[in-house]
């Protein structure tokens, strides 16, 4: 009997998602993959929010990004926030699920084919130093060194560093999210010329205003980036 064979003997694989087993490791049961919502088809090829239509369209746009302008050229999402999407993202960022990010991660990488460029340099969105010793991990940078590694990207997990602690964006208007990240990102010292002349694809696990991923292209943009693409694992809904 092989190693993981006897592995699986002693220790079951488990749905991802509510704990029942399934046939390998990083897997879904049947139900709970039913339930998780896969961004798929035509989306908003600005901001990653699933549209109308059955092919992934490079030109297609939502109505608000027909109208604004994003310093980063295509965004992609493997998720919508809710249902099982939204406990996985909660569960990695707040429940030491770090097991969910190679999985993520592998959902993130198909999610972000149509945007991949040769020699991307991959970036996280960085955590302000109080509350990684709190958290004792990036849940981001777990996401990008998976995608990184699929991609055979080169990977910069301390490109960006969070020189302010900005708190939960949560409650606060699309206005208060953006004013509240301004001048929160910066490039690090030593690791800044890495950006020059290159297309960094930025990954976090979830966005909802863009106003993090604002800030972060425009930190990479002043350090001479050519080009910013982005990436995370659950993309919330526009409201109507």
């Amino acid at each position: 009997m092989g190693l993981q064979a006897l592995a699986h003997l002693l220790y079951p694989p488990q749905c991802l998602a509510c704990g029942c087993r399934v046939q390998s490791d990083f897997a879904l049961c049947s139900d709970c993959w039913r339930d998780t919502p896969f961004i798929t088809g035509t989306v908003c090829n600005a901001c990653g929010i699933p549209l109308l239509g059955g092919e992934d369209d490079p030109e297609a746009l939502c109505d608000t990004c027909l109208t604004e302008s994003h310093p980063w050229s295509a965004a992609r999402a493997a998720l919508s926030y809710r249902d099982k999407g939204r406990e996985m993202v909660l569960a990695l960022k707040h429940a030491d699920r770090i097991d969910l990010a190679r999985p993520a991660g592998d959902w993130m990488f198909r999610a972000a084919q149509p945007i991949l460029k040769p020699d991307m340099l991959v970036v996280p969105i960085p955590l302000h130093w109080l509350r990684m010793v709190k958290r004792r991990y990036n849940q981001a940078a777990l996401l990008s060194a998976r995608v990184a590694k699929l991609a055979g990207l080169e990977h910069c997990p301390d490109l960006l560093q969070r020189r302010k602690s900005t708190g939960s964006q949560e409650g606060r208007t699309k206005e208060g999210r953006h004013a509240n990240m301004r001048d929160a990102l910066t490039l690090h010292p030593r690791r800044g010329a890495r950006v020059e002349g290159r297309h960094v694809l930025l990954i976090d696990d979830v966005m909802t205003s863009g106003a993090t991923m604002h800030a972060a292209a425009e930190a990479c943009l002043a350090g001479g980036a050519i080009g910013i693409s982005v990436l995370v694992m659950a993309r919330v809904a526009k409201e109507a």
